[in-house]
């Protein structure tokens, strides 16, 4: 088991070390809590505060978007192939990010926690080419996003946008983000305390539970 600090720190992380499995992310997204290493150091499970969520009601998709997500001829699919779209999101390059968080270990366990039914994918096809996908987290009837990828421009905001669209044919009007970027700000993506983010996963975990698929 990880060891679990007497205080998170200002960071947000609240326990170090211990094994990364399917079940152990089971036990820690259901109670608002993810793993996020860095090179360096031990495993680090994180409940940031602030906490980032997209309230679908908030939703904001602009001009450019909107007609791109229009006219766009990609086809979309869920669970297609999880692992070479986590397997995307480690490698392909991004301007603003060097190397990779997405570790042989993390791929493992997420692989094997998707086997189990609570980790999902959607892909973006052009053709029979993926060019966009992203991966996350469902428990506790609350989907946590990790991580996207793209070829294309706009491909990742339009994978978010199609998951947003399968959330809320479920009936889910939110989403976890983990932590705010300018992508997600830019769609009407919010911090909340983790005060406030731990009531609302109460909340969804006390309904009954909608599979992802």
């Amino acid at each position: 088991m990880p060891k679990f600090l007497p205080e998170p720190t200002e960071e947000g992380i609240v326990a170090v070390g211990g094994p990364i499995t399917a079940e152990m992310l089971q036990l820690s997204y259901a109670n608002g809590i993810f793993p996020w290493p860095h090179e360096g150091y031990p495993l680090l499970w994180f409940a940031p505060d602030p906490r980032a969520i997209l309230d679908f009601a908030d939703l904001h998709v602009g001009d450019r978007l909107g007609r791109r997500r229009r006219n766009s001829k990609y086809t979309f699919t869920i669970n297609k192939c999880f692992r070479t779209v986590m397997e995307a999101c480690a490698t392909v390059p991004r301007a603003d990010q060097d190397g990779t968080w997405i570790t042989p270990q993390m791929l493992k366990a997420y692989t094997d926690l998707h086997a189990l039914g609570d980790a999902h994918s959607i892909e973006v096809w052009e053709d029979e080419t993926l060019v966009a996908g992203l991966y996350g987290v469902y428990v506790a009837g609350v989907f946590s996003g990790e991580s996207m990828f793209t070829r294309v421009t706009d491909g990742s905001k339009l994978a978010v946008l199609f998951l947003i669209d399968h959330l809320r044919s479920l009936g889910i009007t939110w989403l976890d983000i983990e932590q705010l970027t300018p992508h997600f700000e830019a769609l009407g993506a919010v911090e909340i305390s983790r005060v406030d983010f731990m009531a609302r996963l109460r909340d969804a975990a006390a309904k009954p539970h909608i599979p992802f698929v």
